[in-house]
């Protein structure tokens, strides 16, 4: 893994080289820096202007895929003509596709019967924050006192084998979060690949910007599309990523010499 600058001249050319760009980036810890409750968490305004920016570009394709529900990312970055994808890219929405995967539309009532098994649970722990995102939940213990973690986890795991969901859920970890799924067999990186194909453009040069877990698919993905992958955080032999950068401030970087690039090359008309 290189940093992205190390290999930018390699980069830029293969910019200048692309036909049509599909630019994916994660929102938390990539476009906006970890904040220490989610609903803190703001997209800076350079950040946002550049998006905006490279939206206008006639051959770049902006997507916004996170973890969040996708009313709440929406409403986040607030840019009109960019695709959104929320919760880990179950629900989608975007110029070219509406799409909600129909198997976790169905497991919505388990998800709902844990929200409210968990929330009674581990109501009495400081800190503590469990996210009912329709599609998935997630138990943010980011202010968690570390020397109640395990109690948490205890709690979570008797809810979560309790609840007799039958193998509907599935239970993955981020940064400071355990976030309960529908077990439909879809992640970052499918999401991806049915936006690669739907794009509208043979073959799309994709990029994905993204900082935890969860993004590690998508990763994966781009790589076998012919695209590159940015991990944000720094050096770290755990990531499948191509390139890293430090922080979101890195990124927005990124993101202007991306426009930059792009702009001289296919001005707006």
């Amino acid at each position: 893994m290189q940093h992205l600058w190390a290999a930018w001249q390699e980069i830029a050319e293969q910019i200048r080289g692309a036909k049509h760009i599909l630019l994916l980036s994660d929102f938390d810890g990539t476009l906006s820096p970890i904040a220490a409750r989610p609903e803190l968490a703001a997209l800076p305004a350079e950040t946002g202007r550049l998006l905006q920016g490279l939206a206008c570009q006639p051959h770049i394709t902006v997507v916004v895929i996170s973890g969040r529900a996708l009313s709440d990312i929406k409403a986040r970055v607030g840019i009109p003509g960019i695709t959104y994808a929320g919760n880990h890219g179950l629900e989608i929405e975007g110029p070219h596709v509406s799409f909600v995967n129909p198997l976790a539309e169905q497991t919505v009532p388990v998800i709902h019967s844990v929200y409210r098994e968990l929330s009674q649970a581990l109501a009495h722990i400081e800190g503590i924050l469990v996210e009912n995102k329709g599609l998935t939940l997630s138990v943010h213990y980011r202010l968690v006192e570390k020397g109640r973690v395990g109690e948490l986890r205890q709690l979570f795991e008797g809810v979560i084998n309790g609840t007799g969901p039958d193998g509907r859920i599935t239970v993955t970890h981020g940064k400071k979060v355990l976030e309960v799924r529908p077990a439909v067999g879809w992640d970052k990186g499918k999401a991806v690949d049915l936006l690669i194909n739907l794009c509208g453009h043979d073959e799309p040069f994709p990029m994905f910007i993204g900082d935890d877990l969860t993004d590690e698919d998508g990763f994966t993905l781009v790589k076998q599309r012919g695209g590159f992958s940015v991990f944000v955080g720094g050096l770290t032999t755990k990531s499948t990523a191509n390139y890293f950068v430090g922080s979101p401030s890195e990124v927005a970087e990124f993101l202007g010499q991306l426009l930059s690039i792009s702009g001289r090359q296919h001005p707006v008309r």
